[in-house]
Order: structure tokens, then C-alpha cells, then sequence
């Protein structure tokens, strides 16, 4: 069954509903008649306020929410859009504020009123909302680049660590992979196709106007209640601003701020459970005797025990089995802490929260606790001054030794965990010594800790009184970065000797921003200019220590001079970029924009031979056709904007200290004398440039039928040159490769987002959103002679990620001749296609491109129906077009003594299968096992019930709000393991501080969450 279809049938009923109930006219707006007089003082008496709110045509509202300004108090329409709401005394001067998905907010002052029949005008969003852009915030309908805003929806009420959890699959053009649930693990992020092949193609992250990426901060240390909008910048004109960082698109965060009015305390909180998405079950004790039984068979050998190790007979003979993976695993426990506060008066504002969260992860061991703090404060000082600082702390702990899922799914059933004194059995399938306790990692000592000091500040001064319009901002930027691990392996978890290592690290790093614009309108006219001077500087330094040989387990890894050998390792380095950008916005009478952008970048990581400054230019276009005389009789089209981008980003994508020659140092024994000496590391050019790449962008935004149907279409094409590859050099220069700038890469796509609301009737509303992205990767050329790199799979015209490898035709069935073809090949061996047509498998003539590791295009669907204080909000992802090798097929199990998956079957004389080789192929050209890895997932599912102004006046409460939430529901594919989107890593774990690895697949999570503010 094609899973992909699922997706696209189920857009398309969506949109089924979305030409019902159309409004008759174009313009809406907002009507309020104001009755019954009375008397009143600047300053209220208690008071109570009825009224209704309408739609265009005249129909009330449900659910629409009426609040006080500057405070928590309001109350929800009812079934026919009506609302009575009680002023408090000592109100001064109130104003409604007027909200409901799909229209406007509206602002109504009460006056001496006491009763309000309010309309509402539909929700021109894309023509009114203030985006914030590079350096700046703009009008949405004044926007000439590629700029997506995350909706706030998928921001609150989801359960994720990491906000890019939450932006997985919402974003067209945005691909985040999820490659594995370990606690604490940030997902990885590619937007519009991956550029370079060598280098770094992640997006540049900007938290508040402070880069984070830079810093060595990582969105994990965000805490995702505290941001109030994420907007993603795509094309030309939204990155060039940000120069060398913008080539791989840009993330801009905004954290929230205070506001006038009285403080308003918040809370929010969920709890809850984790289980497998999916479980790779392996065979249970008679599955596994009936395995060794066919090995044994299909070997030759004959048998002499029913299992195939020695320490498994006495489970056997008892009938006692282990399920390994249920001891190896727990119930996920999930909980987050959120108290925030904030409120202000008119010359001094502030936000102020923290959060804890604590995961205790599914796979034993595998823990996050997540502590932080921030402190967000806006001053007016005078009529022409403000100042603000933004104080921010995280705290990462992941301590903890960690079980090892691969090896638990390699036991037998009958294999022995525990030794007769109650400690873990290293090896309980003795004397296979392959494979050892999945438990042991649970004795070890492990530390992994960081935190993440950042404090910003600035000052803003108005020249209104000099030359109106012009405004000058100082930004300055801080972050403190200490990390600290640890770890020591005992004897309790199979090292003899005792080995202890630790790691420590500090990164400082600082921002300074001179920031000057200035802003006129003469008639019709509109024009605006933003310049930028600017300083960053990143110094890193680490220090790491080992010892090898303890007399005892006992000191753990906080005295390495107890060990009988010690080596130690330090490091440093410094980072330095200085910039200088000017930016021009002109429009006339809100028809034509233009804007034109250049940023010139000086970096610390080029070589002295070149100019260690780059130019980064753009040049934008942009035409809203709505706003010409010819579309005003047209009141079915509500917004049509053309916009057409053209420019220039770069990419450092290299490391510093990569442009000079260095050598590594070591101990080697001299005439009998432990001497230090030098050896060849990097080889250094200093005529390395930028990674440049060149953007083109055509998008569409629009809005039908008042605005039921609206979104944009975006197509584009990037071309990056000099990319920044290793070339191998010949071993005789005593270094294995240098970079230099070669290579060209491109990427084309077509992005679509379409929001519509599809029933807006009486109590219930039906509202969707659909993403589609489409992206082809192509090399278009590597060292300058348009010929393939076999060894690195890199081919001219096809993607940079592929799967290179032979075509699997079937298996060898008896009876058939394999040695023309296949020399050596039996029955149940795999059979491959003779593709060159020689009449032999050889690498070089029947090997092709199997299909690409990105996926062809990937999509998003979201539904939210409301019905009164009830919403139900339903996402599916689906992810299509991509190839993985598979490793849950190409477990080794040469000797007969692993367990392997049940739904990974093997051929058998009597099951003849054509896709699975027999137990004694040994798999000698290495095959990858290429399977399709496309998906589609119910991605996450939440009802939440908004509590009502009666209930709230009750409990004395400003707001409430109750969720369930349910995270990877269900996932179709056609996929045979864990899940098609985790990472699958190699047997065993690495016992370094720093390093601790296993198959961790994607889990399923189900919370209850609870969001309330005090009045």
C-alpha cells in the first residue's frame, strides 16, 4: 500500500468543508454600537458590561474571548456570541480586547456604555501581523523575503524538550529529524536542502537578537514556555542580512516580555508516560531453539545442546527465559514545571520565569533534568531612552549509567543475568563473549553536566527630537558555557583494570551590536533603512584526563592519580567575526516593495593569502496586486502578493586553525628513552574562501473567499560554489587530505502552506492547515572535471547523501545454477542483478544508486475542531521519497548464538523466501540492506477544554486551561525495525566520558497538562 496516499487524501477532504458558508463581501470591519448611557467617573465602580460579538454577516461568535486590557480578567461568548462581564472597581479608563480564531483582535473602549454589539472583521494575517525579521520586525503585507512564522499552537501544549520537537513537519521547507528519543537529544535540522557536503549545512539560530549558534549554546537550554514567536528565514533577501551565517537559512526566537498592567502569574505544568512507538521483538525461547536448530542445519554441523551456549542449558532444562528488552526498559516518566510572572507599568516592564523539568527516559539509565531561569526587563528611562537586559540560566544534568538496547535484543531467552551472588553476569551466554550483560552499564559512574549562562543588554535612543524617524540600539551579548564529564568502568562491568576519564570545558563568548535605522513616509511613500557594525568573539578551552589500573573500584573517576597509568589532553582555541550590514525597505502606497541588502563579513577562519572579508548582497522584489484599483471589485481574492528575491550568503563551514599547517605531538621510545616528537596533522591553505551560495526566489501569497482559504506557494533554487571539500592528497606528502574550495551543489523546490477554516458554525469550528516541500539535491560538480568520487558515493548530478549498492534480485532458490553468475553462491545465499550485463556480480559493473537518505518531499497535516470550551487539535507528518540502509536486517550471527528479531525472517528449504538469505549467508560483499524508509505519522493528537468566566470567578482564577496530549501515535510504513526515522547505530557502546551509545528508538508519550494564571 502506497502510505504516502493516506497523506494527500486526507488534505483533500479536508478542504472538502472549506466553500461552506461563504461571507458576500469582501471587506470586513468593525462595528460597534454603543448603548445605554450612564454616568460614570474616570475611575469605575463596579460595573457589568453585555454584549455581542458577530462575524461579518451579522452572526453571532461562540467561543469569542472578551478580556480587560492589561489584565487576566475576561469571559467566552456563548452559543450565540453573547457576554456579560463584570468591570472591577477601580478600573481606570477600560478596553476590551476582542479575540477569535480566524478575525482580528479588536480594541473597544467602554466609555459610559454599558452594553457593546461588536463585528469583527476577518483575519487578513498575512497583510497585518508584525513578523519579526533580521535586526527588526516588519508588517507581514511589507515583507519581500521567505520568512515562515511557527504557529503559536504547536509552541504550548506539546510535550518536547527541544521547540524544534514541536516545529517537526509544521514548517514547509523546514526538514527536522528526530533521529533518536534519547533524553535530552536535539534533533537535527536542514532547511531548503542541504548545501555543503563537508561542511555544516544546520541553520544559524538567533535567540532575542544574540546568536546562539556562535556561542556553543544549543536550543536544548531554551525553554520552550519562555518564547513568544520563532520565525524562519529562507530565502535570499530574509538570510543575506546575516551574511557568512546565513547560507543554511536562519532561526529567530523571541522570548516574551512584560506588559503594562497588573502582574500576572502564570503556571504551567504536565506529566507524564513514555512507551515504544514500536517494539522489535525478538524470539522468544521456542523461536530461538528452532533458529539455532535451522543454523545448525543449514551449517552442516550437528547438534549437541538444544541452545548453543553453556550457561543457557540450566534456564533451559528449568524453562526459565528473560525478556531482555522488558529488563533492559522501563515506563518513561515525564514531568515539567513552569512559573512565570510578569506585568508592568508604563515606564518599567518585565517578565520573569523558571522552569524544571525532569525526564526519566525509557531505555534504564537514559535520564534529562533540565533547571532554568529567566529575567526579561524593558525601562523606558526617559521620552528618547530605553534600556533592557535579558537574563537567561540553564542547567543540562544527564547523569546516569546507561543499559544497552542492541546488546539486550542480541541475548537468548535462556541466557543468565544474574551471578549466584546476586551481581550481573558480564557474559550470560557464556563462553559467547560477544556480547555482555546489557545491564553492566548501569555499574558504571557517569557524569554529564552544563550550563549555559547568557546575559543580554541594551540601550535605545530615539532622535525624534534631532531628525524624526532615526533611532540608534547598542546590543550587547555574554554567554558562559562550563560542561563537565566523568565516567569510570569497573570490574563490575567487564574492564579488569579500572579505567577513569574526565572531561572539562568552558566556552566565553560575546555579542556587540551597533544598530542604527530610521523610518519616514512622505505620502505615499514609505522608506526605512537599517545599519549594523558589529563584534562576536567565541574562546573555547578543554582539558581531558584518563587513568588506566585501580586497585579497587571505590574512587570512581575523582582521583585519576590513583591509576596505575595516566595520559592527559588540552585544548583552545578562538573564534572572531566583525560585520558591518545596510539594509534598505522602500514601498509606495503599499504596492511595490523593494529592498536591497548587503553584508560584508570579516572571519577568523581564513588564511592570511586571501581577504578574510566576504560580500553578501541581495535584492528583493515585491507587489501587492490586491492593493491595485483593478482588484477592488474582485471580492473573492482578499490578498495576492507577488514577491521575487535574488542574492548572495556564505557559509564558513570550516573549523578555525583549518587554513595552517599543524602537527600533532606524542611519546615514542628513542635509543630506549621515552621521547616526545611531532608528527604531520593538518595541512593548512591559506587560500581558502567562502562557501558561496546563490538564492532565487519566487513566492505567492494569497487569500480567497474572506480569508477561509489563504497561505503562499514558494519556489526556489540555491546554487552553492567553492564548497569547501577534502581533497585526499598521496600519502607521500605525509597528509591524507587538504581543503580547498571545488564543487558545486544545487537545490530546487517548491514549498506550499494553505490555511483554511473550513466551518465556522454556531458552537463548532473546523480550521486546517497543510504543508507540502519538495526538494531535489543534486552535486553538479566536485574537483572541477564533472567526474563521480566512488569512494566518498558522491556522483555528478545526483544527490549528496545516496545509497550506492547492489540491486537485490532475490535469493538463490535449490535447484538454481549460481556459478556462472555467482561463483560460490548456494541456496538461501542472496542473488543480486547482473546489471552490466556480463554474466557476473562484480563492485564495478553491478552496483547503482538505490535512492537518496533525504527524503523527495515531506508534508504536514493539521486539523483543529472546536466545539464551545472544547479543542481538538490533530497533526500528521509524513515524510516520503527516502532511502536508508537498514540495519535491523544485517545483524551479524556467524556462530548461531545471537537472538535476532521475529519479524526478521530467514530462508528455510520448506520457506522459500525471496528477500531474506538463509542463517548461514555470511553476507560477503557487504550488503546494506536498502529499504524504503518513507513514513507517515499521527504525530500528535491534543484535546484541551478551556475553563469559562463563571467557573474562573469561582476558583478566583484570571484563565485555565486543562490538556491531554498523545505524541507518535501511530506511524504507516512499510519500514521492518524500530522506526524509519531513527538513527541505528553499531554493536556495542562506547564506556568514554563523553560518548555513551545505543539504539534508542522513537518513543510514544502521553501527558496531561494543566496551563492557569491567577487574576
Amino acid at each position: 500500500m502506497k502510505i504516502k496516499w493516506l497523506f494527500v487524501l486526507g488534505a483533500l477532504v479536508t478542504y472538502k468543508g472549506a466553500f461552506a458558508q461563504l461571507p458576500t463581501s469582501k471587506k470586513g470591519g468593525l462595528i460597534a454600537s454603543i448603548n445605554r448611557p450612564v454616568s460614570r467617573d474616570k475611575a469605575f465602580a463596579d460595573v457589568t458590561v453585555t454584549g455581542t460579538i458577530t462575524d461579518e454577516k451579522g452572526e453571532g461568535l461562540p467561543g469569542a474571548t472578551v478580556t480587560i486590557k492589561g489584565t487576566t480578567l475576561g469571559t467566552n461568548t456563548d452559543a450565540d456570541g453573547k457576554f456579560t462581564l463584570r468591570i472591577p472597581d477601580g478600573t481606570s479608563t477600560p478596553t476590551l480586547v476582542v479575540s477569535y480564531i480566524g478575525y482580528l483582535p479588536q480594541e473597544v473602549a467602554i466609555g459610559n456604555q454599558t452594553v457593546l454589539n461588536i463585528q469583527l472583521k476577518g483575519d487578513a494575517k498575512s497583510l497585518n501581523e508584525v513578523v519579526v525579521v533580521g535586526y527588526g520586525t516588519q508588517k507581514r503585507s511589507d515583507i519581500t523575503g521567505s520568512v515562515a512564522s511557527v504557529p503559536k499552537e504547536r509552541l504550548s501544549q506539546l510535550p518536547v524538550t527541544n521547540v524544534l520537537q514541536a516545529v517537526q513537519g509544521s514548517v514547509a521547507g523546514v526538514n527536522i529529524t528526530q533521529s533518536s528519543s534519547v533524553p535530552g537529544a536535539e534533533p537535527s535540522t536542514i532547511i531548503r536542502g542541504q548545501n555543503s557536503i563537508n561542511a555544516n549545512s544546520g541553520p544559524f539560530v538567533v535567540v532575542d537578537g544574540i546568536p546562539l549558534s556562535k556561542t556553543g549554546g544549543s536550543l536544548n537550554d531554551i525553554n520552550p514556555n519562555d518564547i513568544e514567536s520563532m520565525e524562519i528565514l529562507k530565502d535570499a533577501s530574509a538570510v543575506a542580512i546575516y551574511g557568512t551565517n546565513g547560507a543554511n537559512g536562519v532561526i529567530l526566537i523571541t522570548t516574551k516580555r512584560g506588559t503594562t498592567g497588573k502582574p500576572v502569574i502564570r503556571y504551567n505544568a504536565y506529566a507524564g508516560v513514555e512507551n515504544f512507538s514500536h517494539i522489535l521483538k525478538p524470539r522468544n525461547g521456542a523461536e530461538y531453539v528452532q533458529k539455532y536448530k535451522d543454523w545448525l542445519s543449514q551449517t552442516g554441523q550437528t547438534m549437541v545442546n538444544p541452545v548453543p551456549n553453556f550457561d543457557e542449558l540450566a534456564n533451559y532444562n528449568a524453562g526459565i527465559t528473560t525478556d531482555w528488552i522488558k529488563e533492559a526498559t522501563q515506563t518513561g516518566i515525564l514531568q515539567d514545571h513552569n512559573l512565570s510572572i510578569s506585568g508592568g507599568t508604563q515606564n518599567v516592564k518585565y517578565f520573569v520565569s523558571g522552569e524544571i523539568l525532569d525526564q526519566k527516559g525509557l531505555v534504564r539509565g537514559f535520564n534529562y533534568k533540565r533547571a532554568s531561569f529567566r529575567s526579561n526587563l524593558d525601562v523606558d528611562v526617559t521620552n528618547f531612552l530605553k534600556v533592557g537586559t535579558s537574563l537567561f540560566m540553564a542547567n543540562n544534568n544527564r547523569d546516569g549509567g546507561r543499559t544497552n538496547l542492541l546488546n539486550a535484543s542480541a541475548m537468548s531467552p535462556y541466557g543468565q543475568m544474574y551471578n549466584p551472588n546476586g551481581t550481573y553476569k558480564i557474559f550470560p551466554m557464556f563462553p559467547e563473549q560477544l556480547y555482555t550483560n546489557p545491564m553492566l552499564g548501569l555499574t558504571t559512574q557517569r557524569e554529564d553536566r552544563s550550563t549555559n549562562l547568557n546575559g543580554n543588554a541594551y540601550a535605545e535612543v530615539n532622535f525624534d527630537g534631532l531628525v524624526k524617524g532615526l533611532k540608534y540600539r547598542l546590543n550587547v551579548g555574554y554567554s558562559y558555557l562550563p560542561a563537565r564529564r566523568g565516567s569510570y568502568v569497573g570490574r563490575s562491568a567487564n574492564d579488569l583494570n579500572g579505567t577513569a576519564t574526565t572531561f572539562a570545558s568552558e566556552t566565553n563568548s560575546y555579542t556587540i551590536e551597533n544598530i542604527l535605522t530610521y523610518g519616514r513616509d512622505w505620502g505615499k511613500h514609505h522608506f526605512d533603512f537599517t545599519g549594523l557594525y558589529s563584534a562576536q568573539q567565541r574562546k573555547y578551552v578543554q582539558s581531558e584526563g584518563r587513568a588506566v589500573g585501580f586497585v579497587n573500584d571505590e574512587l570512581g573517576f575523582f582521583n585519576l592519580g590513583a591509576g596505575a597509568t595516566q595520559s592527559s589532553f588540552s585544548y583552545a582555541d578562538r573564534y572572531a567575526l566583525n560585520s558591518q550590514m545596510g539594509r534598505v525597505n522602500y514601498s509606495y502606497d503599499s504596492r511595490y516593495l523593494f529592498t536591497v541588502t548587503a553584508r560584508r563579513d570579516g572571519s577568523s577562519v581564513f588564511g592570511a593569502n586571501t581577504s578574510k572579508y566576504g560580500l553578501f548582497p541581495s535584492v528583493a522584489l515585491g507587489w501587492n496586486i490586491t492593493n491595485e484599483d483593478f482588484m477592488k471589485n474582485l471580492n473573492a481574492i482578499n490578498n495576492l502578493k507577488l514577491r521575487l528575491s535574488y542574492g548572495k550568503s556564505g557559509n564558513e563551514a570550516i573549523s578555525v586553525y583549518r587554513t595552517i599547517t599543524t602537527s600533532n605531538t606524542g611519546r615514542s621510545p628513542f635509543n630506549g628513552v621515552s621521547t616526545i616528537g611531532a608528527w604531520p596533522s593538518n595541512l593548512g591553505n591559506g587560500d581558502l574562501l567562502w562557501e558561496n551560495t546563490l538564492s532565487r526566489n519566487l513566492g505567492i501569497d494569497f487569500g480567497f473567499l474572506a480569508n477561509r482559504i489563504s497561505g503562499s506557494l514558494e519556489l526556489y533554487q540555491n546554487n552553492t560554489t567553492g564548497l569547501l571539500l577534502q581533497r585526499s592528497l598521496p600519502i607521500i606528502t605525509g597528509y591524507g587530505n587538504v581543503f580547498d574550495n571545488m564543487g558545486e551543489t544545487r537545490n530546487r523546490g517548491i514549498e506550499l502552506t494553505v490555511n483554511s477554516r473550513n466551518v465556522t458554525k454556531g458552537d463548532f469550528k473546523w480550521e486546517s492547515t497543510v504543508v507540502f516541500a519538495a526538494n531535489k539535491n543534486q552535486i553538479l560538480d566536485l574537483y572541477g572535471d564533472k567526474k563521480d568520487d566512488l569512494g566518498n558515493r558522491w556522483f555528478i548530478g545526483q544527490p549528496i547523501s545516496v545509497i550506492y549498492d547492489y540491486k537485490l534480485a532475490g535469493v538463490w532458490q535449490q535447484g538454481e545454477d549460481a556459478s556462472s553468475q555467482d561463483p560460490g553462491a548456494v541456496a538461501g545465499d542472496l542473488k543480486f542483478a547482473d546489471l552490466n550485463g556480463d554474466g557476473k556480480i562484480t563492485p564495478d559493473g553491478d552496483r547503482m544508486i538505490l535512492g537518496q537518505t533525504a527524503p523527495k518531499w515531506t508534508g504536514g497535516l493539521t486539523n483543529a475542531f472546536h466545539y464551545k470550551n472544547f479543542h481538538l487539535n490533530v497533526f500528521i507528518q509524513t515524510v516520503q521519497g527516502l532511502t536508508r540502509n537498514n540495519a535491523d536486517l544485517t545483524y551479524a550471527d556467524e556462530t548461531g548464538k545471537r537472538n535476532t528479531p521475529v519479524d526478521v525472517g530467514y530462508w528455510t528449504p520448506e520457506n522459500r523466501s525471496n528477500d531474506r538469505p538463509s542463517l548461514a549467508y555470511k553476507n560477503p560483499r557487504g550488503y546494506g540492506y536498502a529499504s524504503d524508509a518513507s513514513f507517515t505519522r499521527i504525530k500528535d493528537v491534543t484535546l484541551s477544554y478551556v475553563f469559562g468566566a463563571k467557573t474562573l470567578e469561582k476558583v478566583k482564577l484570571g484563565s485555565a486551561t486543562v490538556y491531554l496530549s498523545g505524541r507518535n501515535l501511530y506511524t504507516f510504513t512499510n519500514w521492518i525495525g524500530w522506526d524509519p526515522e531513527a538513527v541505528q547505530y553499531g554493536r556495542g557502546i562506547s564506556n568514554s566520558a563523553g560518548s555513551w551509545e545505543t539504539n534508542y528508538p522513537v518513543t510514544r508519550s502521553f501527558v496531561l497538562g494543566l496551563n492557569v494564571s491567577l487574576r
